[in-house]
């Protein structure tokens, strides 16, 4: 068996060569490819999360693991298709209607990705009926929506309203984030999770799926 921690500690330094090649040692040497994602890869992300909420890291810091982790699972990709990646839950994402704001959604949505969930980005600029309607069709564990304006944070409250009166509401998990969100603000439109950032939006999420 390969020491993952080594794969693990290439992604969290962004070092993007040396991932792609101790994902390929590991392959070789025969590991499980859904052991090097979730000891490997995935570890690496959580570390980098940690760091980026701490203010260790910066934006620069996350975009270069996150291209580390994409170029590995390029080569993990044959082998993971026979196998499946492993989730640890369902995520649908967007930025909120009149918000043309993505840099926040796409940070946690990288994030969520790399850490063992699987991640719907709706993109920006998305309606509550697109949100309803997803929710509706790809039936996930978490709905996550995000808004960088104050003009345009009534939408969220608007979709768990909707939520609440389509039946829906007890069978997703709502979170909210963005820089005029708060706690309070989440408690008061009735979310189920806060995060300020990419790296707090990994616990948070997968407290609420009970990972």
């Amino acid at each position: 068996m390969t020491d993952l921690s080594l794969l693990a500690q290439a992604l969290d330094g962004g070092d993007r060569e040396k991932t792609v090649e101790l994902t390929q040692k590991a392959l070789d040497a025969g590991d499980n490819a859904q052991d090097i994602v979730a000891q490997g890869l995935q570890a690496g992300m959580a570390a980098v999360g940690e760091k980026f909420s701490s203010g260790e890291y910066f934006l620069p810091d996350m975009l270069m693991a996150a291209r580390a982790m994409k170029a590995a699972l390029e080569v993990l990709a044959p082998a993971l298709e026979e196998t499946g990646i492993p989730t640890i839950g369902k995520v649908v994402i967007g930025t909120v209607e009149g918000d043309m704001h993505d840099i926040g959604k796409n940070v946690v949505a990288t994030f969520l990705s790399g850490n063992g969930f699987e991640v719907f980005d709706l993109g920006l600029n998305v309606s509550a009926q697109k949100f309803i309607d997803e929710v509706k069709e790809k039936k996930p564990d978490i709905l996550g929506m995000s808004a960088l304006l104050t003009t345009t944070m009534p939408l969220m409250g608007k979709v768990i309203k909707a939520l609440e009166e389509m039946g829906l509401r007890s069978s997703v998990k709502v979170v909210v984030g963005g820089a005029p969100v708060t706690q309070d603000y989440a408690d008061y439109i009735g979310a189920d999770g806060y995060a300020h950032d990419g790296g707090r939006a990994v616990p948070v999420c997968r407290e609420l799926v009970g990972k």
